[in-house]
């Protein structure tokens, strides 16, 4: 069928070439606006914490989802709050706030004479400025933080200096506020990253053509996605999906026909026929391939977020894209003038070959140790994952130094706490903030509660009850403290809902983790079903669901290990452990390594099917097949890790942490699983991984594979 479909292609060839790159320049210009419509926030519907905060935010114009900014000071020795002359000056800097962020809502212990707003000793006090909410989610009030502490420029309380902290404080402080190099230019890097390897790869200019691809299918995709915002919201990270698994998986598939046109050719076959026997082959693969990838990222639908679920319908468009480009445009790239750019080689003969002969051959010989080897390694790295952390950053990491951390540490050394900068915000009843107050101000995790009564907390008769706990959610105890707070709050009003950063985290965390076996259950069912019609087996593709669940798995652990932990964040990037990790980085790490690791799977195992089929020998399948693919997915998946490392180029820590655990994560199932753990586990199971019973056939509408039985030459 591919074969007829090629002929088609190539029948048509002048068309076809001038589809793309109409729709290419047209995909060029549609990326900017493509990227100016997608939808810059996400919601957790129906869950308590968003619903209370996006009622906070329509009622008082901030807060809820915004944490606030917060000015603090030290005073002298034998200086309190409450001290002759202090409390006025704190009211004062309040009023400076007020002007510096119009429209904000500010409290503290000059205004209220609540304690809540003091260390116990009367020495530290702090203010809460919460402004109104930015447009821009991913730069949050940055703008509103530069403005403020211009504001308190000079400002003193009793001859102390006041720092203003808080988490855009913070991200301002350390550079993170600023825009990193932007998903275009981090393709870019990435892109000149695979220049270099392409080259070495192919040693001729035919390492400009995979290149090509994913400049096509990148910007293809985007005039498709600008499509798709006409239809539905599509979350921000939708481009860099696309930007990077479109690098990534259109030069996979370049690669894999590419490398097969030419073994057609040194077979002897020229010009159009040369480029339908590498489709019929190379190309089924990479079909395959380009479903299974577009499957998995589908897959997000089955999450109830609305942002999680246009990522799935955005994430489907590349591998699409990716694999129809690879099907039509590329086979006319190869037959026109694939012969001239390959014609001036740097070498003529692949030596790589031999080598991956010897690495597989001497893997089936050893094939026990080989698995147990690749498996102690991957259950090392479970054990982290399984302690995996989720929270918003902690504090400490952002900042190392400067106005904000000391702060920070300011709230940290007096006994407030750190977790001050993110406060719950409980809505009431007016007439039952009191109790509210109260009952929150005895949870042991909190420094206190207040109910502030100025026109700006307390609004047609609802009130704002603020509860600073003393840890941040990136620790167990300040999650456990959200929950009490939330608790509370309920048990001292029937009336009460709770907001704020804390108890959003904590839903989101709850609909999208409640949510992620059926989602990994999804793509199990749907990812077999593929391969099993793709490999004519039963065993084989139940075999790649549970190697690249281990292998994500293995990624969550060396994140866990190298930022929740810290062994290697400060060495590398100067960062301390982060405590825990951001609730939206294990799900995405997900989504993009099942999709890309799928890919080596099925380029090695469709090489040694088709070998097997040739000979009826598994170890020789073994051998010859990741012989002719391991150089190919040693090389994808270096291209990758420099996309990823491209990645890693933007300042914010969230960031590194996404591109740590996708750059390990690629290099490990390419090695780990891809070079030592999948070919001793298919020689240790034998004949068994071809068997396909006619029962099954019938359903996959596949020719059956005979009943197992002794191979001769198995060892």
């Amino acid at each position: 069928m591919l074969s007829r479909a090629t002929r088609t292609v190539l029948q048509h060839k002048r068309l076809v070439a001038i589809g793309w790159i109409v729709l290419t320049i047209v995909g060029m210009a549609a990326a900017g606006p493509a990227s100016e419509a997608l939808d810059q926030r996400f919601s957790v519907p129906d869950r308590e914490g968003w619903e209370t905060s996006q009622e906070i935010l329509r009622i008082y114009g901030n807060g809820g989802e915004s944490p606030p900014l917060v000015p603090v000071v030290q005073l002298p020795e034998g200086t309190a709050a409450n001290s002759p002359g202090a409390r006025a000056e704190l009211r004062r800097a309040e009023q400076t706030a007020q002007k510096a962020v119009p429209g904000s809502r500010v409290a503290g212990f000059g205004s209220t004479g609540d304690p809540t707003f003091t260390s116990e000793d009367g020495r530290t006090a702090y203010i809460y400025v919460f402004p109104r909410r930015s447009e821009d989610p991913f730069a949050g009030n940055v703008d509103a933080s530069r403005d403020l502490k211009r504001g308190l420029r000079g400002t003193s309380v009793a001859g102390a200096p006041v720092y203003l902290t808080g988490y855009d404080a913070l991200y301002d402080s350390s550079g993170n506020a600023d825009e990193g190099p932007g998903v275009f230019l981090e393709a870019l890097l990435g892109g000149l990253g695979a220049l270099v390897v392409l080259a070495f790869v192919f040693g001729s200019l035919l390492a400009l053509v995979p290149l090509a691809m994913a400049i096509c299918s990148i910007l293809v995709s985007f005039l498709l996605l600008w499509g798709l915002t006409a239809i539905t919201d599509v979350s921000p990270i939708v481009q860099f999906l696309i930007a990077l698994i479109g690098l990534g998986v259109s030069i996979d598939y370049a690669l894999i026909i590419v490398v097969r046109w030419r073994e057609e050719r040194e077979k002897g076959l020229e010009g159009d026929e040369a480029v339908v026997a590498a489709m019929a082959t190379a190309g089924r693969a990479v079909v395959f391939s380009g479903t299974t990838v577009a499957v998995g990222l589908l897959a997000l639908v089955a999450i109830p977020l609305p942002f999680l679920r246009s990522m799935g319908y955005g994430g489907l468009i590349i591998p699409l894209v990716a694999t129809l480009v690879a099907i039509t445009l590329l086979p006319v790239i190869l037959a026109t003038i694939g012969p001239r750019l390959d014609r001036r080689r740097l070498r003529r003969r692949d030596r790589s070959h031999s080598f991956w002969e010897r690495w597989s051959a001497g893997v089936v010989r050893h094939r026990i140790a080989a698995a147990v080897v690749a498996m102690a390694i991957l259950l090392a790295l479970l054990i982290p994952a399984s302690n995996l952390h989720l929270g918003n950053a902690d504090p400490d990491t952002i900042a190392k130094a400067g106005p904000a951390k000391r702060g920070l540490d300011l709230l940290a050394d007096s006994g407030i706490g750190k977790g001050a900068i993110a406060p719950t915000e409980t809505l009431v009843p007016d007439g039952d903030a009191p109790a509210v107050a109260s009952a929150q101000g005895e949870v042991a995790g909190v420094h206190g509660a207040v109910a502030p009564e100025g026109s700006d907390w307390r609004v047609d008769g609802d009130a704002i009850v603020a509860a600073p706990p003393r840890e941040g959610d990136e620790s167990a105890a300040g999650r456990d403290t959200v929950q009490e707070l939330i608790d509370a709050a309920h048990n001292a009003s029937p009336d009460a809902r709770v907001g704020g950063t804390g108890p959003l985290n904590a839903d989101f965390i709850d609909a999208v983790y409640g949510a992620f076996p059926l989602m990994i259950a999804l793509i199990a069912v749907l990812t077999f079903l593929l391969l099993a019609r793709a490999f004519r087996s039963l065993l084989l593709p139940a075999k790649a669901v549970v190697l690249n669940v281990l292998s994500i798995g293995a990624a969550w652990g060396i994140m866990a290990l190298v930022w929740q932990e810290g062994h290697g964040s400060n060495e590398i990037w100067g960062i301390p452990p982060t405590g825990s990790i951001a609730s939206w980085i294990p799900l995405m790490v997900f989504a993009f390594l099942y999709g890309l690791s799928m890919d080596y799977e099925v380029f090695i195992l469709a090489r040694m099917r088709e070998e097997y089929d040739h000979t009826g020998d598994t170890n020789e399948a073994i051998i010859f097949g990741l012989g002719r693919t391991g150089r190919l997915v040693t090389s994808a998946a270096l291209i990758l890790f420099l996309a990823f490392a491209a990645l890693a180029s933007g300042p914010e820590t969230d960031v590194k942490i996404l591109a740590t655990g996708l750059a390990a994560g690629i290099l490990l199932d390419a090695t780990v699983i891809r070079a030592l753990l999948v070919p001793a586990v298919v020689s240790l199971f034998g004949r068994w991984n071809w068997w396909l019973p006619p029962s099954a056939a019938r359903l996959l509408r596949v020719p059956p594979s005979p009943e197992p039985a002794t191979e001769s030459g198995a060892a």
